[in-house]
């Protein structure tokens, strides 16, 4: 989704009123982020809102990027909020082959979670199709990715193939790399 350098379009401040309804649906998606939301988003801090191409909005603090959300999909954490609290959201795990064509902007696929160094969450855990989950690199601490899944876990257990998440943000990308002014 973010593989070309992205400008953001036209940037405004957040009302408080719908802050604190963010605030809110960010801690009903992610619950393991709730002791950590005041460090994130300060109740007494002003939020921006940006529109960057392809209908997405991203939402900044203090021109850091906090989280961004494609139309009514859910909203989706920028990479540097998962590097900085990575035990709250869920995780799966990619086999070494795959690293190159998740840092290239392909599509994740069910083999690179399925083979030998991948992981994927166990019973009590499992993720369904439209849950955010970030993907960890075999040998690697940070992760690489952080998208919506195509197809729940159970799913990708059972065929071992197919499209597992196609838009997503990745180390590198163009909402890596963007610099708000």
């Amino acid at each position: 989704m973010f593989k070309k350098e992205i400008s953001a379009g036209a940037k405004s401040k957040v009302k408080s009123s719908v802050q604190r309804a963010i605030r809110t649906k960010i801690v009903e998606t992610y619950p393991l982020l709730a002791p950590h939301i005041d460090e994130i988003i300060p109740k007494k801090s002003q939020l921006d809102l940006l529109k960057l191409p392809d209908r997405v909005t991203l939402y900044a603090l203090d021109n850091q990027p906090l989280f961004w959300q494609h139309m009514d999909d859910p909203i989706i954490p920028h990479l540097r909020v998962v590097h900085a609290f990575p035990k709250c959201f869920s995780s799966l795990g990619i086999d070494r082959g795959a690293i190159r064509f998740v840092l290239s902007g392909a599509t994740l696929m069910a083999p690179g979670l399925t083979s030998t160094g991948g992981r994927l969450p166990d019973e009590e855990s499992q993720l369904k199709e439209g849950d955010v989950a970030v993907v960890e690199a075999e040998g690697k601490e940070e992760a690489c990715l952080v998208g919506q899944l195509r197809m729940g876990t159970e799913e990708v257990k059972e065929k071992k193939k197919g499209v597992v998440i196609d838009m997503g943000h990745y180390l590198g990308d163009g909402l890596w790399n963007m610099t708000i002014d």
